[in-house]
């Protein structure tokens, strides 16, 4: 039972939390310069230097140069530009037809 209880706390709790670490070290290890972030008091940013050695990253916020530890780097906007217009371009296409469909059925 113990196991079983074991178990289940393991697939619904640590191997989330990992696969979590896992994308977010993957991010940060991606970061170069010029790349639009999120740190994790939600200020945005463009990255201007990155220092790998001691961890730390300079943000340019416009015309304000602000260094961060590279742990406080919650997202990377370009990413989630490119999904917002993806998605939206999706809907436009989708609503473009039933439009023309309405004013011809109107003639």
């Amino acid at each position: 039972m113990v196991i079983i209880l074991f178990a289940l706390m393991y697939f619904l709790m640590i191997r989330p939390q990992k696969k979590r670490q896992r994308k977010h070290a993957d991010l940060l290890k991606n970061l170069k310069k010029g790349d639009r972030v999120v740190t994790i008091g939600r200020m945005h940013g463009t990255i201007a230097e990155i220092d790998r050695k001691s961890g730390v990253v300079s943000l340019d916020c416009d015309g304000i140069r602000l260094i961060f530890d590279l742990r406080a780097i919650a997202s990377v906007e370009n990413h989630l530009n490119n999904a917002k217009q993806s998605s939206t371009a999706s809907v436009s296409d989708d609503k473009k037809p039933a439009a023309e469909d309405k004013s011809k059925s109107n003639k």
